[in-house]
């Protein structure tokens, strides 16, 4: 062998020995920990309600406020994971967030809210606090007792702010920093619990043609909360009894915050012209007398969000009740509610470090047109005495909303959202959301449990399902939906996708 393969060999055998005896080296040195985390939350509430006067937008036609039952209200939750080590001095005092590992979700009263309203106040806490705008889960409860937090057209993007929908997004910001600045050690857990007595699908296959008639002067074959008269064959669609909830409490276990979510539409019972929050209201009052935190400071928060309710309320078309007074249908099921999720807790186990991460992402939608032989109909429609005689009730409304629709461009951009708890998953859409949209998304996603908070982000209308869309009906009616017949389905596998990002 000659010298310079015998050189070659030892160095190479050196080079193998060394590797070796550091590989072994390191296996045999303790493994580096990550420096523990803790959680740390903060709540907030602040008052949102419009002065008298402003138009009242959950019916067909908006009538002026004259009066005030309860005051409306945007309800904040801020999480942050901390590093262990750090202690808190005083309200407002901490060291700075850590953006990548915040996130908040806000609730407002309201029927509906523009995505140009949600940003801007995005861009509020952004400037104010650091926060990432794709960690601000903000949505509308669907209360149908509020003034429009709507531009006149939310499918012409970029439409200027109205003084009411300017202040509310000053408000919500500011229920982001009053969170932020509320900060503290914290524990969360979370549940769920079914309750489904309050919860009937709306869409009814009914016999009598008159009864499926719609405002574009065609048949449909199912029809949207069937009159009594009407002879009920059997529901369109599904119901989900799950009410989820997340609790969030101090370190010394003092109640802090519960956000609850329930697939149910706004109750009502609420007189016109007066403005009032439903019975989102009523389960946030309700949770902080259950929980006996009426005098605590900070103050207790209860949320409730909207679920996947586009097709749901709580009308038992084939057994209705007696008519029953003024917000008294709205006060039982708040109460009822509230209760579910109160005695559920007891069942809870909390951590104090849970992984916190967040997605959103635009999902560009085509736009629903009218076609020439509809705006042809509405416009006919339109051009004739208001004293003349109608095929459907609604026909004038659905004129004007065809208008509106022609004006859109061919595509939207929708925000989607997803958040991450823990093994908890959350999805934020901007539509009114069908049930069986919602239970595919909670047996799709990765992580367990999951739900779906609706009308966040914005509010595009309604998001039937195309078998749906097949049966016709008031959600689908184009003016009420507003875009491409596939959307639930794009819809559903864009969010996939974030929570398999999220979940890794």
């Amino acid at each position: 062998m000659s010298k310079f393969l015998k050189c070659s060999f030892k160095n190479c055998l050196a080079s193998t020995l060394s590797l070796l005896i550091f590989s072994l080296g390191c296996m045999l040195l303790p493994a580096v920990a990550q420096e523990p985390m803790r959680l740390y939350a903060g709540a907030s509430m602040v008052n949102i309600t419009p002065p008298l006067g402003e138009l009242i937008v959950g019916g067909f036609s908006p009538l002026p406020a004259d009066d005030i039952h309860d005051e409306l209200h945007a309800r904040a939750i801020v999480l942050s994971q901390r590093p262990a080590k750090e202690t808190r001095t005083a309200i407002g005092a901490e060291k700075p967030l850590d953006p990548q590992h915040t996130v908040a979700i806000v609730l407002c009263d309201n029927v509906g809210i523009s995505r140009e309203v949600f940003d801007v106040a995005k861009q509020l806490v952004q400037k104010e606090t650091g926060l990432l705008p794709s960690h601000l889960l903000m949505a509308a409860t669907h209360t149908h007792s509020a003034t429009s937090a709507r531009t006149s057209n939310v499918m012409i993007p970029g439409q200027p702010l109205e003084s009411y929908q300017a202040f509310l997004s000053r408000r919500i910001a500011d229920s982001i920093r009053l969170a932020v600045k509320r900060l503290a050690p914290a524990k969360i857990a979370w549940g769920s619990v079914d309750e489904p007595s309050e919860l009937f699908n709306r869409r009814w296959f009914v016999k009598e043609e008159k009864d499926r008639r719609n405002p574009f002067g065609g048949v449909d074959t199912v029809r949207m909360n069937p009159g009594g008269a009407a002879t009920l064959l059997k529901p369109a669609g599904q119901t989900d009894p799950q009410i989820s909830f997340i609790s969030v409490q101090h370190a010394d276990g003092r109640p802090m915050a519960v956000l609850a979510n329930y697939s149910l539409h706004y109750v009502g019972g609420v007189p016109a012209r007066t403005i009032s929050a439903d019975y989102f209201a009523v389960f946030a009052q309700r949770m902080t007398e259950l929980l006996q935190a009426e005098k605590q400071q900070p103050g207790f928060v209860g949320i409730l969000s909207n679920g996947t309710s586009g097709d749901v309320n709580n009308i038992n078309f084939q057994g209705r009740g007696p008519s029953l007074p003024s917000f008294e249908k709205m006060q039982r099921v708040g109460d009822l509610v509230a209760r579910r999720v109160h005695a559920a807790m007891s069942a809870l186990t909390y951590v104090d470090d849970v992984q916190l991460d967040a997605r959103s992402s635009d999902l560009t939608l085509g736009v629903r047109k009218p076609t020439p032989e509809m705006l042809a109909y509405c416009e006919k429609i339109l051009a004739q005495p208001e004293s003349a005689e109608r095929y459907h009730a609604q026909e004038r409304v659905y004129a004007q909303r065809i208008r509106l629709q022609a004006e859109a461009g061919a595509t939207v951009d929708v925000p989607l959202q997803v958040l991450r708890i823990g093994n908890l998953g959350i999805a934020a859409i901007p539509f009114e959301v069908f049930t069986e949209t919602g239970l595919e998304i909670k047996q799709r996603s990765p992580l367990k449990p999951s739900f779906t908070i609706e009308l966040a982000g914005g509010s595009y209308g309604y998001l039937p399902t195309p078998p749906q869309h097949a049966l016709g009906g008031y959600e689908t009616w184009l003016g009420t939906n507003k875009v491409e017949i596939g959307a639930s389905t794009k819809i559903v596998t864009r969010l996939m996708e974030m929570f398999e990002e999220v979940a890794k």
